[in-house]
């Protein structure tokens, strides 16, 4: 029996992609298709939007070419999977002429030619229009969304609006053919979606008006304050057939996605107790909008979103009891201590812009733990600890720029394949969030230290 591998990403399959599966097929008795994971692809710097790799892998069965279809997901792996099926031939496209030779000292190479005129590229650009993206408030979290966007396939960034209009300007100078928009109504005859950057109070306002303007919308982190406002949003968007989506980076980094699927496979066992903290120490004080009482500033405000994503992801929404506890200056909180108990569990968080803590992760269990350590919320590694250490392993992953773009890919992903919720991030869990800085605005369950 002579046995023939291939690989590819096969996203949006087409008539050239089955023509190389026939005529490797034709090359022998079985063929084994490798098809590349999500993981791997984003490693490579590819960022698709259409195509989720279960989906491909499937797009690849139907052909009724391949005899067996495994995953490629790490470098080296062809030579691995080359001795491991006791493959006689590789085949590839010829585009590819000349850069698999070194797996000649393993088997046979064959360059299979490409169907002439058609390409996953081409036909990309035929059915995907870009979803063309504007931004509303250009300060400095802004400033990182145009080179995170660069790296995502499906939209382009066209207008750029912000009260300060030579703020606008300076993010719209780094866009090709985007332009600075005088106000916002001008922005929303531009695009199809906003992506929201203002101060925290702005956010209830621009996005129910972009909503009503017909605009999908990402809003940074935390959306809104109030739970109420939260739900109402949610409804509206659906009632409007637009995507709403919170902007919360950890949320949709795939490492810390990856750990989440293990601990609620039951790795540590069920889970009762989980810590987590963040902090930041900036000098100037006075100028920093993050220490204005009038414009919603304060450590729970701004970083509360992030200790509190593992714990609601992990234990949901249900808590019996929050307590919260801060130390005060100048009317914003310069550090909170939350702890939350749920029927089974006891969870804690700690935020801080005045007072430095280490900033890890620690999610406790009836089996083990799992350690993350600072900063947790660019998860790139994660330990699971046991008592028996020898069982403890080891998680390393890559963390791409400034994380922006794996919420990015997330929401362009929701607008063209038209769901109006994310699995990383739930509308429910949004809700709880705004719940939460709620209570701290009504200082219920409050005592200051």
């Amino acid at each position: 029996m002579t046995r023939i591998i291939t690989y590819g990403t096969y996203d949006l399959l087409h008539q050239g992609h089955i023509n190389l599966l026939r005529r490797a097929k034709e090359l022998g008795d079985y063929l084994i298709v490798g098809v590349t994971s999500d993981s791997f692809d984003r490693s490579r710097g590819k960022l698709n939007v259409r195509n989720n790799v279960l989906e491909r892998v499937e797009a690849v069965k139907a052909t009724g070419y391949a005899d067996e279809v495994i995953i490629e997901d790490y470098v080296g792996q062809k030579i691995d999977d080359i001795q491991k099926y006791n493959i006689d031939i590789f085949a590839i496209g010829s585009d590819w002429e000349g850069k698999f030779d070194y797996l000649n000292e393993f088997t046979k190479v064959v360059y299979l030619p490409r169907t002439e005129g058609i390409s996953s590229t081409m036909l990309r650009a035929e059915i995907t229009t870009d979803v063309r993206v504007g931004i509303i408030g250009c300060g400095r979290v802004a400033k990182r969304f145009p080179a995170e966007a660069d790296v995502v396939n499906g939209l382009k960034i066209v207008a750029t609006y912000d009260v300060n209009q030579a703020e606008a300007e300076k993010i719209t100078s780094t866009i090709e053919d985007a332009k600075t928009c005088k106000s916002v109504e001008e922005l929303y005859g531009a695009v199809d979606a906003v992506y929201i950057a203002t101060p925290h109070l702005s956010h209830y306002q621009y996005i129910k008006e972009s909503i009503l303007a017909g605009k999908h919308v990402l809003c940074e982190t935390p959306m809104v304050l109030k739970g109420e406002e939260a739900k109402e949003l949610f409804a509206l968007a659906e009632e409007n057939s637009v995507i709403l989506m919170e902007a919360n980076k950890t949320a949709h980094c795939p490492a810390f996605n990856h750990l989440m699927v293990m601990i609620k496979s039951g790795v540590i066992g069920d889970v009762v107790d989980i810590e987590a903290s963040l902090s930041k120490l900036w000098n100037d004080q006075k100028s920093l909008r993050e220490f204005d009482p009038g414009q919603a500033g304060g450590s729970l405000y701004e970083l509360g979103s992030y200790p509190l994503l593992p714990i609601i992801r992990l234990m949901g929404c249900q808590y019996e009891n929050l307590n919260l506890y801060s130390r005060i200056k100048d009317g914003v909180d310069m550090y909170t201590k939350g702890v939350l108990r749920y029927p089974h569990a006891v969870c804690s968080f700690k935020v801080g812009l005045g007072v430095k803590t280490e900033g890890n992760l620690v999610i406790s269990g009836t089996k083990g733990y799992a350690y993350v350590p600072a900063p947790w919320w660019k998860t790139d590694y994660f330990e699971l600890r046991y008592e028996d250490q020898n069982k403890n392993q080891k998680y390393f992953y890559k963390w791409d720029g400034a994380g922006l773009r794996y919420e990015i890919q997330e929401f362009i992903s929701c607008i063209l394949n038209k769901r109006f919720s994310t699995s990383r991030l739930r509308r429910r869990e949004s809700v709880c969030m705004a719940e939460v800085m709620e209570q701290f605005t009504n200082r219920k369950n409050f005592m200051e230290i």
